[in-house]
């Protein structure tokens, strides 16, 4: 697809927070359990004075409708269980996601256990999803790092990346109860999550050109 440049900023795997999500190796929970995914491709409309959430799409590649960004949100019930990509809505495609470099790697060892039964749990997920787009309400849709809804959100960005580190340490050998890697879990959650949380509340509430 071919976008306007003059009115959409495009978002690929080149930009900043896109390399988090892919490198993070914490985000394995989000893909694999939760089933949150990233599109390849998304835009953001920099014509729109609205706040970030507000002007943020995600285009089908398939029947080249942009899609609020909205769509795939927690109020809506469809953030997660999208574990083998975003659902079109309109034409029933799925739109092309990322994925986690620590989640391809699991994915790829166990591959022996789950690859016979991919088709039949792909088929099964697609056959579910148009129920979960019914009545889909994209403007009801509130920013979950408005106001202190930051904290809570980067305190939980914290708590699940240490859960991840506390099972992948010692399987590379790592003294979880050592007192670098207790102070380093501290300072995930206590100082690194509520930073991340602020970052994203300044990025999501950042508004776009002002008309002219």
């Amino acid at each position: 697809m071919n976008f306007d440049k003059d009115k959409y900023k495009v978002y690929t795997w080149k930009n900043w927070m896109i390399l988090h999500y892919l490198l993070n190796p914490g985000l394995v929970i989000n893909e694999l359990i939760l089933g949150q995914r990233v599109p390849k491709v998304s835009l953001e409309d920099k014509t729109s004075e609205k706040p970030f959430l507000e002007r943020s799409y995600v285009p089908c590649p398939h029947c080249e409708t942009l899609h609020d960004g909205r769509t795939w949100s927690t109020q809506n019930g469809t953030a997660f269980k999208n574990w083998f990509g975003l659902y079109c809505p309109n034409c029933g495609e799925i739109i092309p996601c990322l994925m986690n470099l620590t989640t391809l790697l699991v994915l790829t060892v166990t591959f022996p256990i789950w690859g016979w039964f991919k088709n039949s749990l792909k088929q099964r997920w697609i056959e579910n999803q148009p129920a979960r787009y019914k009545d889909i309400d994209t403007d009801q849709i509130e920013n979950p790092f408005e106001g202190l809804g930051w904290i809570k959100e980067g305190l939980s960005w914290g708590v699940l990346t240490s859960i991840l580190l506390l099972i992948l340490f010692p399987l590379i050998g790592i003294d979880i109860l050592s007192r670098q890697v207790i102070v380093t879990f501290l300072g995930l959650i206590v100082v690194g999550g509520p930073l991340f949380g602020f970052i994203m509340k300044l990025f999501f509430e950042k508004t776009g050109a002002k008309a002219a």
